[in-house]
């Protein structure tokens, strides 16, 4: 998970299928700013397939527009991304997810987040934290829970939802669930 702008972009090959067709790339040499979570080494280049209809991802490359990207690092300052992995420009996050980055979603490490697709919608262990953004917003994946709370892990093992700007409390974190 990175911080990072896109500098430039160019389309390069990326091997063979299995007919011998080649496989096209964009290579996109980004700037990376901070690294939340991955390899100890920058990641200098991200690849993508070269259109939204093979999932590719588009990044501007003006070098202005700065991205929040999750995806699949090689660990040699290569990444690649599709539709399915996280990328979102940084002016679209909340300060909450700004602030989260850095300090609350590691503390949700070890919960699973679990999808409420339709009403109702239950969680099977305490170790979840139940995500109704879907179900509650009208099929919104970037509704009021994603953009202002955190699942985080408490003391007693259970996960919850967690809101505010602050770390939390040694409270809210021993709090035990009647």
């Amino acid at each position: 998970v990175i911080r990072a702008k896109a500098v430039s972009a160019k389309e390069v090959d990326s091997g063979n299928d299995i007919y011998g067709n080649p496989i096209k790339r964009i290579q996109y040499e980004i700037k990376q700013i901070k690294m939340f979570k991955g390899p100890d080494k920058d990641i200098e280049f991200i690849y993508t397939a070269p259109s939204t209809a093979v999932c590719g991802r588009l990044l501007d490359t003006g070098g202005k527009k700065e991205y929040l990207i999750a995806g699949k690092s090689e660990g040699n300052g290569k990444m690649h991304i599709t539709l399915c992995d996280l990328v979102s420009t940084w002016d679209s996050l909340s300060p909450t997810q700004k602030k989260s980055l850095n300090q609350r979603y590691q503390m949700g490490c070890e919960c699973k987040i679990s999808r409420c697709l339709s009403i109702p919608c239950f969680i099977s262990s305490s170790d979840e934290c139940l995500w109704t953004d879907w179900a509650m917003e009208k099929n919104n994946v970037d509704g009021r829970q994603a953009k202002h709370y955190a699942c985080i892990k408490r003391s007693d093992g259970s996960c919850a939802w967690y809101r505010g700007m602050a770390p939390p409390k040694q409270e809210f974190l021993d709090i035990e669930d009647p």
